[in-house]
Order: structure tokens, then sequence, then C-alpha cells
């Protein structure tokens, strides 16, 4: 058996999630820099045991910085490379507390997966090649925990052409695909991206809209919280139709996979621009179950058009806990049995950074990350850059 650490922090910004996983052992490991040839996943690879969980909020002065940092502004890269640290002390304090939970000693973890936060996404932009922008800095969470981190897991993907994203698919078909059953993956963090299961090996997904990001906007204006629990405010409210196919009329929705996106497209400004003539004759309450209602109509949308036999819906991430949420896909894919990740399993407050833990077990593995048929690149990749730890 083999103990890796995952680490994610979403477009939500809402906290750092961490999981210590144990994956089952598969033969004798390559040296993360060894000369092991590259090989795709395996169907099964991904058994493993979730042997603790931990939380921790993100910090409101982290939080307000990180999200200044989405777009351009005085001093940026002198304030990125101190929240970078800042993130990173964030992390570490996650590791010790899934160790501290499992009472385990670094030197028993093999690696540790580290998301890092997502401040610019602009994959095969401006030059051909674009890049995707994850802060953390990983050589002093390697120093502050004396364990190997591998992070900017994106990046290669993206220099093979591909979108960096979404990365969890791979991850998905191992943990979750029945054998002749269609279905799909639902992540619902700040954006909302999907992985398709046709049931017979064959694996699609991309990015289909947001998630909970213009949620939590709108209800920070207007309550000063980061988030709508469980829905109850946008169940509240009353869904405007015109409103509605203004904000569905987003190219976006009806791009053709690959395709992924975050806060450079969806954020203050997307929606303050929809809102220009409606804003002054809707209640808040009655955008707020509008916006709940594009998250959900973006993913039966996305599901009709690109897997109509699916049979089932799995969700996971923070949206997993939004019961209007919940309801609305319900409601809309009645033919879909829509349940939460736990289900069969794993919380889905933990599949992201598991997800992220089995992408650092990949790398020490020398074993691709990528679903080029999902990302676009040219092909299998090994992802991530590595920082010794002890």
């Amino acid at each position: 058996m083999a103990l890796y650490i995952g680490l994610m922090s979403g477009t939500s910004l809402d906290g750092v999630d961490g999981v210590l996983a144990e994956f089952a052992s598969r033969g004798p490991s390559a040296s993360p820099m060894g000369p092991a040839p590259a090989s795709p996943p395996q169907p099964g690879d991904a058994a493993l045991r979730i042997l603790a969980h931990a939380h921790l909020p993100m910090p409101p002065q982290l939080r307000s910085e990180l999200l200044a940092l989405n777009r351009s502004g005085a001093d940026e890269l002198h304030r990125a490379a101190l929240a970078a640290n800042v993130l990173a002390e964030r992390y570490a304090m996650a590791v010790h507390a899934l160790l501290d939970e499992a009472a385990l000693q670094a030197s028993a973890v093999r690696a540790i997966g580290a998301h890092g936060q997502t401040v610019r996404h602009r994959p095969g932009e401006f030059d051909g090649t674009g890049y995707t922008l994850q802060l953390l800095n990983g050589a002093l969470l390697a120093e502050r925990c004396l364990i190997d981190v591998v992070c900017d897991l994106r990046s290669r993907d993206v220099a093979a052409g591909g979108l960096g994203a979404p990365l969890v698919p791979a991850f998905h078909a191992e943990m979750f695909e029945r054998p002749g059953v269609a279905q799909a993956v639902l992540n619902l963090g700040g954006i909302g991206n999907l992985t398709l299961l046709d049931g017979h090996g064959g694996v699609g997904g991309f990015d289909c809209g947001p998630g909970n990001v213009l949620l939590d906007l709108w209800c920070e204006r207007h309550h000063g919280l980061p988030f709508d629990d469980a829905g109850d405010w946008a169940a509240t409210g009353t869904v405007d139709e015109r409103l509605l196919r203004r904000l569905l009329a987003e190219p976006f929705f009806d791009r053709a996979p690959p395709k992924s996106t975050g806060r450079d497209l969806f954020d203050e400004d997307w929606l303050d621009a929809a809102l220009a003539d409606a804003a002054p004759r809707l209640r808040p309450e009655n955008v707020q179950a509008t916006l709940a209602e594009l998250t959900a109509r973006s993913v039966a949308q996305s599901l009709r058009r690109h897997q109509p036999d699916a049979r089932g819906l799995l969700v996971c991430g923070g949206g997993a806990l939004n019961r209007h949420l919940m309801t609305r896909l319900a409601d809309l894919l009645p033919m879909l049995d829509v349940e939460s990740t736990a289900a069969v399993g794993l919380p889905p407050l933990q599949v992201e950074a598991a997800a992220f833990a089995w992408l650092a077990r990949a790398f020490v593995e020398r074993r691709t990350g990528n679903r080029p048929d999902v990302t676009g690149a040219a092909g299998p990749r090994v992802l991530g850059a590595l920082y010794p730890g002890a």
C-alpha cells in the first residue's frame, strides 16, 4: 500500500481541502526522476481508502488577495509571490492536521499532490500556447512538510496544446465507472465540470459553466456571506426567464468540447454586464434563484447534448451540499439518478483532493495523468513538477 496526500483549493476560494489516501499497491514504483516510460492509467488502478480528511477555511485577507490577483493590478508579481507563500503555509497546516489525525510521521507519505490556487487560466491564447497559473510556493511546502511535493499539474498539458482542464476525468473513470452503464460525474466547485463515462472505457469531459462562483459572489454582495448555505436563499426566489435567456446566450455554453473556463470569464464584470438593465427590476433573491437555474440548466443542456443515454449523475464538490441545486438537477434530468458521490463511498468534499493525491501517485510512478480526449492535448503526458522533501 502507498500513502499520498492530496490538497485542493478551488475557484470558490472557500478553503483548503486535504485527504490522506491509501492506494492499493500495483508493483514496484519507479523513481520520480527515473527512466520508466509513461504509461496510461489502467482501469481499477485507483482503489483507495481515505484515512483522514482536513478542511481549513481560507483566511479572509488571503481570500481577498487571491480574488484580486485574478485581475491585473499594481505590483502584482510581488503580491502574487507573497500570496503563494501564505497559501503554502496554509497547505502545510492541512498536511500536519492530516498526519496528526492518522497518527503518522511525514516519512510514511510518499508524496503530496498540491493543486495551488488558480488566478489566471488562458490556455491557447496570446501566443498560441497561453498559460495557466496556480499560485503556490511548492518549495516552501516541501520545506515545511519534509515530503516530496508534486505541483504545477496543469502546465504540461497546456504545453502539449491542451487546455490543462479538467484533469479529474481520468480519476473519475477509475473510481466511478460501471461496466455497461453510461453515467456522468459532475464536480460543482466554483466552476462546474462534467466527466462522461460511457461504460465501455470511453471517457469525455469538459467545463460546462459556472458552478457556485456567481452564486457566491451575489450572496456575498447582498448578505456578506461567502456562500448560500444549502441554497436556502435561492429557494426563496423566482427564476426570471428573461434574465436566464440572457445569461445562457453566453457563447461559451454552445462551444464544442474540449473547453475549460474560470473566473477569467465568469466573474463580477460578466455578471454585472448581464444585470445592467435587469437588476433594478429584480429582487436580489430572484437574481440568486436565476443564477442557480443557470448552473442547473447549463449542466442539463450539456448532458442532453453530449451523453443523452446517461442513466446516472454523481455530484461532488461543495455544490453537492446545495439542496436547491441538487433538487433542480433532479427536476431537469428526471431520467437520471442524481445523487452525491457519498452514495458510492466517497464524500463529495473529498473527491477533488483525492484526485490530486492520485495525480501525485501518477507522477511518482511515471504514469500519464491527462486525458487528451478531454483536454485536447497532443498526447498523454506525465503531469507536474517535483520539489523533493527530506
